[in-house]
């Protein structure tokens, strides 16, 4: 007979159920969240043949680690499992969704997702911290420009080397402001240099990878998307078809179709929203900075010439991906022609 386990993970505990082929509960249990103590777990209960689980922040170290120890594991789409949870059970318990998980997988109504690899995760950590410190040099910056203009003071834009020179100037002998300045400054300059760190690792990586090397050849595409894309995709084969990527990223029209009505919107935003970001970053750059010639680039100045330029960089920015995923499923080098 064939059975099917449901896990409810959590942060501290997973909750375990067994169903058999007919939906009956054999098996229900409380395992620490790790790899190890759930499969220990499901060692206790009747092998299964199909095990699942949400997608959630756990989910990389957990689907790795239960595949490594044999159990039959797949990461389901949280949006999908949460629709169908609530129609599963009246009260929203961690041990009902773990029936309904258990269930769901007896049925086969759920939809796997690819987990990305641990690697492909510590680049994209690499990338999300780099953002992050981004962002809080930003507002240390604008913080400083705050507070200098109370005092009729204007500071420069960007990182030029007069900005700090400028701050300790204008606040010298400013009882309270100086201490204030100079407290923003030197975590400014923290920030800055945590920056560079990651910076120099990303050079690092994006040196030692065949396949970011080929993407830069791309004009408007540099170090930071090439490393992102590459982390996004993890394994090119996964996608059928280079033309799904557009979807993949967010990068298509939004439809909503019932009977008469069917409505085509803006773009859906699905998926990687830094990856993106820096698609259209790399479109805008190639659209407006790069002076040679490309047909690439006046495919999408001929839909600026029809619609608008954003709509251009949109179009632009989903043919980058299709292109981009090619060269990293067949290895091949961009051509410009």
């Amino acid at each position: 007979m064939d059975y099917f386990a449901g896990l409810d993970v959590s942060l501290e505990k997973t909750h375990i159920c067994v169903i058999d082929r007919d939906g009956r509960v054999v098996h229900e249990a409380t395992a620490p969240s790790s790899p190890d103590a759930i499969a220990a777990a499901l060692a206790c209960a009747p092998s299964c043949s199909r095990v699942v689980f949400e997608t959630g922040r756990m989910a990389p170290m957990l689907y790795h680690g239960l595949v490594e120890l044999g159990v039959p594991v797949i990461c389901i789409e949280s949006r999908q499992a949460y629709q169908a949870l609530k129609t599963l059970a009246t009260h929203k318990t961690d041990r009902n969704d773990a029936r309904g998980l258990a269930q769901l997988a007896r049925t086969g109504f759920f939809k796997s997702v690819h987990v990305k690899s641990l690697p492909a995760h510590a680049v994209r950590s690499l990338i999300i911290a780099r953002k992050k410190l981004v962002g809080q040099r930003v507002t240390l910056e604008n913080q400083i420009r705050g507070l200098a203009v109370v005092f009729g003071v204007r500071l420069p834009r960007g990182l030029s080397s007069a900005f700090v020179d400028q701050v300790i100037a204008m606040s010298d002998g400013i009882a309270g402001l100086s201490g204030a300045m100079r407290g923003l400054v030197a975590a400014r300059d923290a920030v800055l240099g945590a920056i560079a760190a990651i910076d120099a690792d990303m050079k690092k990586l994006v040196r030692a990878s065949d396949a970011c090397r080929r993407l830069m050849t791309i004009p408007g595409v540099g170090p930071l998307t090439a490393l992102a894309f590459t982390a996004a995709i993890d394994d090119p084969g996964r996608f059928r078809r280079s033309r799904d990527l557009g979807a993949y990223l967010g990068l298509v029209p939004r439809r909503y179709q019932s009977g008469e009505i069917d409505y085509v919107g803006g773009i859906s935003k699905v998926g990687d929203r830094r990856v993106r970001t820096l698609l259209y970053e790399a479109a805008n750059v190639m659209l407006t900075r790069y002076k040679g010639e490309l047909k690439l680039k006046d495919w999408a100045l001929a839909i600026a010439t029809r619609s608008t330029m954003r709509k251009a960089r949109i179009a632009l920015a989903r043919r980058l991906s299709i292109i981009m995923h090619a060269m990293l499923r067949d290895g091949t080098e961009f051509q410009p022609a």
